[in-house]
C-alpha cells in the first residue's frame, strides 16, 4: 500500500509565508497549544501538590498528608492546603506551623472552613 502525498496541498496556506511569519504562526499555535495546560495550572489542584507545598513549609510528611485529607474531608482542598494552614494562623493570631500540626491532629476544623465561608 502506497501513501498518499498530500504534503503540497496541506501546505499550500503556508508557501506564500516569509521565515517570520512563518516563526510567528509557529508561536501563535504554540500558545493556542499551552493556553489550556496553563489554565488547568492555575485552576486545579492536586493532593500530591498540596502535600508538596506544605513539606515545603516544613511539615513532616505524615502531617502534610493528615492536613490535605482533612482539606479534601471539609470540601477546602480547592483554596490549598498552605492557605488553609496560613489563613488560619493569620486568624487565630498563631504560627503556621501550631496551626497546621493542631489540623494534622484533626483539630480546629471548624474553624478552618470559616475562614473560607466568605469565599
Amino acid at each position: 500500500m502506497k501513501r498518499k502525498d498530500d504534503y503540497l496541498e496541506r501546505r499550500a496556506h503556508l508557501a506564500n509565508l516569509s521565515d517570520e511569519e512563518l516563526k510567528a504562526r509557529f508561536w501563535e499555535l504554540a500558545e493556542k497549544l499551552v493556553d489550556p495546560m496553563l489554565k488547568m495550572g492555575y485552576e486545579y489542584t492536586t493532593p500530591a501538590i498540596e502535600r508538596s507545598v506544605l513539606l515545603r513549609m516544613g511539615f513532616s510528611s505524615i502531617e502534610a498528608k493528615a492536613i490535605v485529607d482533612g482539606c479534601v474531608e471539609n470540601s477546602l482542598i480547592e483554596h490549598g492546603a498552605g492557605n488553609v494552614v496560613y489563613r488560619l494562623a493569620k486568624a487565630k493570631n498563631m504560627n503556621y506551623r501550631e496551626v497546621g500540626v493542631q489540623l494534622s491532629q484533626g483539630k480546629l476544623w471548624d474553624e478552618a472552613k470559616a475562614q473560607f465561608k466568605e469565599v
